[in-house]
């Protein structure tokens, strides 16, 4: 049997608001989610065992196989489904990781693709969601990589029609840690961060057929909580930004998830393009993706 493919699209928070930290320590958040058309790519050849292999540009920054999300998703769902068919995955690292952009749950949620199409399971299958949500907060949307709102601690999501955004990507190549980000925000277990009345209020997006600039004004209202937070902890995310803004044609630029991606909106292509190869030439060392959200 061939092998199987799948893409591990990137993620990008256009806005994400902390709610609050419940009891449990967990944060609840409300957060738009677009993914981009850059993406790290998985295959699966059929086989006895279960076995990672990393190559492409990014494969160092990886780790050891057997810390991978990919590998904690297959053993997750061995558990839970009898005579599961597994194999030889080989990912191909594009993205950067420990970036704000859900890379490594991007290439777990498509080994459980992978896994269903080999196993003849549904993606709605609750074995599947479940293992999503033990494997990681970001995974449940990347099961789909949909665009949508994503609510509570990642798990529930109300999909979203987006128009096309021409965007740039930004990493400047320093990896922030999720948790130090939430330790640096400093909310208390049980703590709210907004009033009981904005969590109930939510955000009314744009409908379906708003335009481009409809959904720039929008998010323009709205902001990422854990910018400010990860900017205390490496300030260049600030440098990222500027240099975003400074770019001919951008309509919005933030930070994406908890960093130290950030991403700007253009108006069209050919100002998003023009924009990477300015942000490039200026930053060498620095990862950049021109493309879209959608």
């Amino acid at each position: 049997m061939p092998a199987l493919m799948e893409e591990g699209r990137a993620k990008v928070n256009l806005t994400l608001r902390v709610v609050g930290r419940r009891v449990d320590g967990y944060h609840d958040i409300e957060s738009v989610v677009a993914f981009a058309n850059c993406a790290d790519r998985l295959s699966l050849s059929p086989g006895s065992g279960l076995n990672l292999n990393t190559t492409g540009p990014l494969a160092q920054a990886c780790g050891e196989a057997s810390d991978n999300l990919v590998i904690k998703a297959a053993q997750l769902l061995r558990a839970r489904v009898p005579d599961l068919k597994l194999g030889d995955f080989i990912l191909d690292k594009v993205l950067p990781v420990a970036a704000g952009i859900g890379g490594g749950s991007a290439d777990a949620a498509a080994a459980l693709r992978l896994l269903a199409q080999l196993n003849g399971i549904e993606l709605d299958d609750p074995r599947l969601i479940e293992v999503a949500r033990l494997t990681g907060a970001d995974v449940p949307v990347c099961l789909a990589s949909n665009a949508c709102v994503m609510t509570g601690v990642g798990e529930t999501l109300m999909p979203l029609s987006l128009p096309k955004m021409p965007c740039v990507m930004v990493n400047p190549r320093v990896p922030v840690a999720t948790a130090d980000v939430f330790k640096a925000l400093g909310l208390r277990n049980g703590q709210l961060l907004v009033g009981a009345t904005d969590v109930f209020r939510g955000t009314a997006w744009p409908e379906a057929g708003a335009s481009l600039e409809d959904w720039v004004e929008a998010l323009a209202a709205e902001h990422n909580d854990l910018e400010a937070p990860a900017m205390r902890i490496q300030p260049v995310i600030g440098e990222v930004i500027a240099a975003l803004n400074a770019t001919n044609g951008a309509w919005l630029a933030r930070m994406s998830g908890s960093g130290a991606t950030c991403f700007a909106i253009y108006e069209n292509t050919a100002d998003a393009q023009r924009a990477a190869q300015k942000i490039q030439l200026d930053h060498p060392g620095w990862w950049v993706h021109a493309g879209i959200l959608s």
